[in-house]
């Protein structure tokens, strides 16, 4: 409580009490401006200084200095309910989408444009180190004659090493997924332990077993990548996330509804292909393309801001239809041995 004769200063962050007649320009330190409180942040508009501590936030020395005042702040008026309108019923209707115009869509034959990509130095490093270590035969096992001493299990996880015939009765325990990377989360898509800490990642024991896998043909199959996008008003993103795939011999060509994807992997003799027609349509001249040693990193820009409710549109790869045969009487006699026969299982 303030003695006789002084008075309690209301100016915010002071809350002192003072002699009027000692009052100076600069007796007072204070905050001018209203406290904000925002995503468990306490600060003041007026200066920087946040905290996540309420009593910090209390103890925030004043960023401004001028005369005690004793006078109290006016309170924000609060708004006036009118009780009236409280059984009044608002009705929302959401904005419809912007959809792209069917009559000016290109065909998805116009021809392809392939994007210059900008390629990063890290990937074309890794790529180089891949090529030197496949010339290497003396340390990689090729498949023929027996094994030898110290090869790696392929399998992700496993780190068993082959140190003789007694090795292969003993079981794999790998991650037959694959590795994801994700908002700073680690994981396997075969499982569901995550983890931030890089280290604990590769530690995570295999959630399946099996046998070994000491070498992994190289016969050019294809490669599983994994790919995400995401969208904003003016651009579509897509993302597929590789590694050590060789720059110089993949390419991304795209269309106004098209996107064609190659990439080669020379450490496996392997490819991934992705050929896809777009839901919008897109500026093939102000789209772009990225190679990082972890992703494609690729940007189509849109022809307009409608927002599309997919990446692509599925496209069938059926036959024309030919014309109906005439339906053979059924025969009522077949037995149950001739059904069996007609049943054509060179497909299963």
């Amino acid at each position: 409580m303030p003695g006789e004769g002084e008075l309690l200063c209301y100016n915010k962050g002071c809350g002192k009490t003072y002699d009027p007649n000692l009052n100076k320009q600069d007796s007072c330190i204070f905050h001018p401006g209203a406290p904000v409180f925002h995503d468990a942040y306490k600060g003041w508009s007026c200066c920087k200084k946040k905290c996540t501590d309420f009593t910090e936030f209390l103890n925030i020395k004043g960023c401004t200095t001028s005369f005690h005042s004793n006078e109290k702040p006016e309170e924000p008026q609060k708004p006036v309910v009118d009780k009236s309108k409280a059984d009044e019923v608002i009705e929302y209707r959401a904005p419809k989408p912007i959809t792209e115009v069917d009559d000016v869509r290109p065909s998805f034959d116009s021809p392809l444009i392939t994007v210059s990509p900008v390629v990063s130095d890290v990937l074309r490093k890794q790529v180089a180190s891949c090529n030197q270590n496949s010339t290497d035969t003396t340390k990689a096992y090729d498949g023929q004659g027996d094994i030898p001493i110290g090869t790696a299990c392929k399998n992700n996880g496993c780190k068993q090493v082959y140190e003789g015939p007694e090795t292969m009765r003993t079981s794999c325990i790998h991650h037959p997924g694959f590795p994801v990377f994700h908002e700073g989360m680690k994981f396997w898509t075969c499982c569901t332990k995550r983890t931030t800490d890089f280290i604990s990642f590769m530690e995570q024991v295999g959630c399946s077993t099996d046998e070994h896998v000491w070498f992994k043909a190289k016969s050019g199959s294809a490669v599983k990548c994994r790919l995400d996008w995401h969208q904003t008003s003016s651009a579509v993103f897509v993302s597929i996330f590789a590694k050590k795939y060789d720059p110089d011999r993949s390419s991304v060509q795209i269309s106004p509804v098209r996107l064609k994807v190659c990439l080669m992997f020379p450490e496996q003799n392997g490819t991934y292909e992705h050929d896809i027609e777009l839901r919008g349509v897109i500026k093939v001249e102000e789209s772009s393309v990225q190679m990082l040693p972890t992703k494609v990193e690729i940007k189509l820009k849109k022809s307009s801001g409608a927002s599309w409710s997919n990446l692509d549109i599925p496209r069938s790869s059926s036959k024309p239809a030919a014309e109906p045969e005439k339906a053979e009487p059924v025969q009522k006699d077949i037995t149950l041995e001739e059904r069996v026969d007609a049943v054509d299982l060179s497909d299963l």
